[in-house]
């Protein structure tokens, strides 16, 4: 699965109607419908957008007529393997009729034309653990942890002995992180693995 590093912008016109797609990354639900909102354009004729996260998907025509317009910018999002990505494609309506297979091209291909010149990054899986390390061993976990790419580190909570950690690690690299960790303090660190 892939994501895009930035918005990307594509313009084109077909058949005298001018379209814009503007896709770029989300992080959930709520992103996207704010996505959605700040790159519609109420002056033109249709808005219509998709947007997938995991495996929550919507998608709209805004008017046109039904499936010709969100679900092929959905399906070419799918083609790609996209994830946490939205797009809108706005119209402009140039006076000539493009006809049910002509909107579908038309949205479909400037949303996949987009989407190709988008620069494309991997989603890693993660999985939230939390590891309790006394104050004498709390330098060499972060140290370890901060060594390893793709983790990230979301609170530090002190206690009397020392500090609970929860850190999002690669979901394929849990078991070896933890390993890791059990080995450098002699199994001093106290680590709960997620269920799974």
């Amino acid at each position: 699965m892939f994501t895009l590093e930035q918005i990307e912008t594509l313009e084109q016109v077909i058949k005298k109607s001018r379209f814009i797609a503007v896709a770029g990354p989300i992080s959930g639900e709520s992103a996207a419908k704010a996505f959605v909102a700040a790159h519609s354009d109420p002056a033109a004729n249709h808005n219509c957008w998709a947007w997938r996260v995991g495996q929550t998907y919507r998608f709209n025509d805004d008017g046109e007529p039904s499936g010709t317009a969100g679900k092929p910018i959905l399906q070419a999002m799918d083609r790609l393997q996209l994830d946490n990505v939205a797009v809108v494609v706005t119209r402009w309506f140039g006076g000539v009729l493009l006809g049910s297979g002509g909107l579908i091209r038309a949205y479909g291909g400037t949303a996949a034309a987009c989407l190709r010149a988008a620069t494309l990054v991997g989603v890693v899986a993660v999985r939230e653990v939390t590891i309790a390390a006394a104050f004498s061993d709390l330098a060499l976990v972060k140290a370890r942890l901060a060594g390893i790419g793709s983790v990230h580190i979301q609170s530090e909570t002190f206690t009397e002995t020392g500090a609970i950690i929860k850190a999002l690690l690669p979901e394929a690299m849990v078991q070896q992180i933890a390993q890791t960790l059990t080995d450098a303090t002699s199994g001093r660190v106290q680590i709960t693995l997620p269920l799974g």
